[in-house]
């Protein structure tokens, strides 16, 4: 509320305690009761719904097959790399030939060995990615989760002040036509409650943009998700981070260096030629004649006009391009730790100071108000301008209690753990 005028106590003062007496009290516990002890792991039924939207979503089943896919290519490319040829002549003229051969290239240069290295560090690299897709995921849907349970509360305290000041307009007009009050008192409570409504707009509004946008990585009409616990996020020392070097994003780095650094030898094992050797067996009739032939052929391929020198070449660009987003990608994972351990810590400990504050006992210093308005301590304005500071400063508890919610998300993000949480470990597990 911008601005209030100071008006007669009188009959305003007992029209305003008896809005206060009627007006119903806002369901659930506190916005901002003291947090109990928080539990370190994950509620269950936040982990079912988790697994849930893993097992729904488009974006999981894709990287699924993606999966798959990478899997069958790593089988292909341990397969021999040659197939046998098989030939049949028949020539009928002065002299008649039938012939059967087989030929079949030699790998001489172990290409297969090569290509089956690069398949498995292709495979490895996929398989990181398709953890790093389905902690995304989660960590994207948690944050959507706590966002719209938050927002949720928000709404719920909004509509409180509603009623509030629905009631107080209601009684103002009331007792403006028996003359209990003047104009500009009733002028006061409209103004108040029109401000509440518009106020109330805005909580709604975002109430449903944030449900939108947990809908939109649902994909689907889903169970409801479970409340958002009411303690604070758990403390940063119970969850111990991973090693930078085990987080999946770095797995899949390497991975990817393994991949080009094997691609390296299967562009210069392709630049050996591979010898393909020939078998004929059949008969020769000349006349009355009847000859049986067994031959045997090599045949090597010249690598004059390729020598394949180039293939080489860009295997090994590939090869130092892996490594620096290697190093990037472990600057980067390590930066993002730091920052969002620090970001984590700073919210929580101002959620818990702000808990144990005098800011945060919101039902008592409502209670409070209205027994100093009662006796006259306050005035009206006085009164409704400290109820909309005690309402703003419960929305902005609410909205800090998100922040830190988002921050945790982050953190366990960053630390290789999100997926442990879920679960219900906290250090000892590999995934």
């Amino acid at each position: 509320m911008s601005a209030f005028r100071s008006v007669p106590l009188g009959a305003v003062c007992l029209l305003f305690a008896a809005a206060c007496a009627a007006t119903p009290q806002f369901e659930g516990r506190d916005a901002l009761a003291p947090s109990t002890r928080p539990s370190p792991l994950a509620p269950p039924a936040l982990a079912e719904a988790v697994r849930r939207l893993w097992n729904s979503s488009p974006d999981i089943q894709a990287a699924r097959a993606e999966l798959e896919a990478a899997r069958a290519r790593a089988r292909a490319a341990a397969q021999p790399l040659y197939n046998p040829s098989l030939a049949l002549d028949a020539e009928n003229a002065d002299v008649d030939r039938r012939t059967t051969g087989i030929s079949l290239p030699l790998d001489l240069g172990r290409k297969r060995r090569a290509r089956a290295d690069q398949g498995q560090a292709e495979l490895r690299a996929s398989e990181a990615a398709y953890d790093v897709q389905r902690r995304d995921l989660a960590a994207r849907w948690l944050k959507a989760w706590a966002v719209a349970a938050l927002a949720g509360r928000q709404s719920g305290l909004g509509q409180r002040r509603v009623a509030l000041m629905r009631r107080f307009d209601a009684l103002a007009a009331e007792r403006l036509k028996v003359g209990d009050i003047g104009s500009p008192e009733r002028d006061l409570a409209a103004l108040a409650l029109g401000e509440a409504q518009v106020q109330q707009a805005t909580l709604q509004s975002q109430a449903a943009a944030a449900q939108a946008a947990l809908l939109a990585i649902e994909g689907r009409v889903a169970p409801a998700p479970p409340p958002l616990p009411s303690g604070l996020p758990p403390a940063i020392d119970v969850i111990t981070p991973r090693a930078t070097g085990d987080l999946p994003d770095m797995v899949q780095a390497r991975s990817e260096l393994a991949s080009a650094e094997a691609g390296v030898q299967v562009a210069r094992r392709a630049r050996v030629p591979d010898p393909t050797i020939s078998f004929t067996g059949g008969q020769v009739r000349s006349g009355p004649r009847t000859d049986r032939v067994i031959g045997m052929s090599v045949s090597i391929p010249l690598p004059v006009l390729n020598n394949g020198r180039a293939e080489v070449d860009a295997a090994i660009a590939d090869v130092d391009a892996a490594a620096a987003r290697l190093q990037s990608r472990r600057q980067s994972l390590d930066a993002r730790l730091a920052g969002f351990s620090e970001r984590y810590r700073a919210l929580r400990h101002a959620d818990e100071a702000f808990r144990g504050s005098r800011a945060a006992a919101f039902e008592d210093r409502v209670a409070l108000l209205e027994k100093l308005w009662r006796a006259g301590e306050i005035g009206t304005s006085d009164y409704l301008v400290q109820l909309k500071q005690s309402l703003d400063t419960a929305l902005s508890g609410l909205e800090l209690e998100g922040q830190a919610w988002q921050a945790w998300f982050d953190y366990l993000t960053a630390a290789g753990r999100l997926n442990d949480w879920l679960a219900g470990r906290t250090q000892d597990a590999n995934r």
